[in-house]
């Protein structure tokens, strides 16, 4: 007599043996996971590229489509409250936040951690202050964030110096292509310029004092002085691409 398990066994093996021919399975278009912001391709989940801890990285996050924008005195202050308790709190500095940009509907940032696995917990805890604190603002539930956060490995001081271009310049360089912002100032106030010391120019800003620093001293030699071997910053310098 044939017992049930033996009974689903046999069908198992069976299953296994049957010849399969050629169908619609493998890269064609319109395959694989759809986007979370329509029109917008997402973030690739291929394995993420190693991390050693000489090397700072500049992460990329996109926000849900529909929020408000991150431009507002408000929401900057959230986030920039979020940032400073990020730092506060990572005591052993196994991550880091070194420098950040504020977009409308984007944050970029240059972070540095002791590997993959602390700049994603790092990352994961910062991601949820701040969308935590935005909703509270906002009066609302749900995620604030699109997508897995991108990240790029910086291996090289010119690396590190474009990058830190790129933050602060990227606003101006919107401004200047009429995005639906504007940067009236000598240097963008909605990134971490203002604790920035590495401007050819003597910037003031009045009223730094009084504020929390919202971003930690680099510890990797690239971020803090190996990017100055290409020449310091100028606050008139804007990235070659956005």
């Amino acid at each position: 007599m044939v017992t049930t398990s033996k009974r689903r066994a046999t069908v198992r093996h069976a299953a296994s043996l049957l010849p399969f021919g050629p169908g619609p399975g493998g890269a064609r278009p319109g395959a694989g996971r759809k986007p979370k912001i329509p029109g917008r391709p997402g973030v690739d989940h291929r394995p993420r590229q190693a991390l050693a801890s000489r090397n700072p990285v500049h992460v990329t996050l996109e926000l849900q489509s529909g929020l408000p924008r991150l431009r507002r005195k408000r929401e900057y202050a959230v986030l920039r409250a979020a940032f400073a308790k990020g730092c506060s709190r990572n005591l052993r500095g196994t991550f880091r936040l070194c420098h950040y940009a504020v977009l409308n509907d984007h944050l970029h940032l240059i972070c540095e951690a002791q590997d993959r696995t602390a700049l994603a917990r790092g990352l994961q805890g910062l991601l949820i202050r701040i969308a935590k604190a935005l909703n509270k603002l906002w009066s609302r539930r749900g995620s604030v964030f699109a997508d897995r956060y991108h990240d790029r490995v910086l291996k090289t001081p010119r690396e590190v110096r474009n990058a830190l271009r790129y933050l602060f310049g990227n606003g101006r360089k919107h401004a200047a292509e009429g995005r639906m912002l504007t940067v009236p100032q000598a240097i963008d106030t909605f990134t971490s310029a203002p604790w920035f010391d590495g401007f050819r120019e003597r910037i003031v800003v009045v009223g730094i004092a009084a504020v929390v620093r919202p971003v930690a001293n680099p510890g990797t030699w690239m971020l803090r002085e190996g990017w100055l071997k290409h020449g310091r910053l100028s606050v008139h310098e804007l990235p070659s691409s956005a």
